[in-house]
């Protein structure tokens, strides 16, 4: 054997020449995998773009103590009794029913001395006891009332009230979080906490004027003429009716929004009573129906049925079968939205009247009145 030999199987063993083959064919095998696939790491894993930084959501505060201590003191609780009368109370004492029946609800105090509330807990009230936040109990007196749109003032012997704050309803929106703070079941003053569903909602047949704020916030009997208030504890709403069968809680709550009860509260506070324009018409939807009888097709308006006689609908010469269109250049779609443009004016105020009469347009002018309790 040529010592040449012998000496290169000392320094390149068998093992050897093993690895440095194989590591000289991963090199080759290695490059070509770089250039058929470069986006293949070295170590043979996929390069993964880094994921778009994001900003998270601002999140919602932990608790809601705060916005509920701001509001808390200026909500309090409300029993109104009713005597029954004598009648009745012979057979109550024959029967054994009860001598006199109460209501439970809410109230908030909006200055001093006025408690603000739902009109259904108040109505025929003989004795009103109010239970305030510190558990101080004080009897109340009915100062006036809107049963058109469900609300009450009453007045109380109370000088220490800490204002509330009101919140701007034009910042009001659909999922905001909400409080409804009240006394369900008179178990005492009680927090529930939940979004706005919906705002403006109307038709819902609890009220003549409605313009609800609907809250999935638990309103349970006792609830009735509380706060619903925002996450800053500024009074948005008075909660006024459950939507549902069972009389309870089913996620749909209605509030009257905080502008529409304080305009309603100040015009009773000044004048006793809530002033609104009235026109002196009864009328009834268009449908298909009645749009067939008149050979129209595509109208929205209202079919006048009743003009009261000397009113401001029949010295502008509106008759039955007219069918009103427009007011102020407004289209109107069914009846309450007439009611509602009407109310809304003062009186002494001039409205534009549109419409139809057997097929042909007018226009005519109206001077509203104040509308009288009793429409007829």
């Amino acid at each position: 054997m040529h010592p040449l030999q012998n000496i290169g199987r000392k320094i390149f063993p068998h093992s050897t020449h093993f690895v440095l083959a194989w590591s000289l064919a991963g090199l080759i095998l290695g490059g070509v995998l770089l250039t058929l696939w470069p986006g293949r790491t070295q170590n043979g894993l996929d390069k993964v773009p880094a994921p778009a930084v994001t900003q998270a959501p601002q999140s919602g505060p932990v608790s809601y103590a705060d916005a509920v201590a701001r509001a808390a003191t200026a909500v309090v609780s409300i029993r109104a009794t009713q005597h029954i009368n004598e009648l009745a109370l012979r057979d109550a004492l024959v029967t054994g029913l009860p001598r006199e029946r109460s209501s439970l609800g809410s109230g908030v105090i909006i200055e001093d001395g006025r408690v603000l509330t739902n009109y259904h807990v108040v109505a025929k009230a003989d004795e009103i006891l109010i239970t305030l936040n510190d558990g101080q109990q004080i009897n109340a007196e009915i100062l006036g009332t809107d049963p058109d749109t469900d609300l009450a003032i009453l007045s109380i012997r109370h000088n220490k009230h800490t204002p509330l704050a009101i919140a701007s309803m034009q910042q009001v929106r659909v999922g905001d979080v909400v409080l409804a703070i009240g006394n369900p079941y008179s178990i005492g003053q009680t927090v529930t906490q939940g979004i706005i569903s919906a705002t403006g909602r109307d038709r819902v047949g609890l009220s003549t004027y409605e313009n609800f704020i609907q809250t999935d916030a638990a309103i349970n009997p006792g609830n009735s003429g509380g706060a619903l208030i925002n996450a800053r504890g500024e009074i948005i709403g008075i909660n006024s009716a459950i939507y549902g069968q069972s009389g309870s809680y089913q996620g749909i709550g209605f509030a009257i929004p905080i502008d529409m009860a304080l305009d309603v509260a100040k015009q009773i506070i000044e004048h006793g009573s809530v002033i609104r324009g009235w026109l002196g018409v009864e009328g009834v939807d268009l449908n298909p129906l009645w749009l067939e009888r008149f050979g129209l097709k595509d109208i929205q308006g209202v079919l006048i049925t009743d003009v009261f006689r000397n009113g401001p609908a029949d010295t502008a010469g509106l008759a039955p079968g007219d069918i009103i269109t427009r007011i102020n250049q407004t289209s109107v779609r069914d009846t309450r939205d007439v009611l509602n443009t009407i109310a809304s004016g003062k009186p002494g105020e001039i409205i534009e009247i549109a419409g139809l009469r057997k097929q042909q347009s007018f226009i005519t002018r109206a001077t509203l009145v104040q509308r009288p309790q009793e429409s007829k």
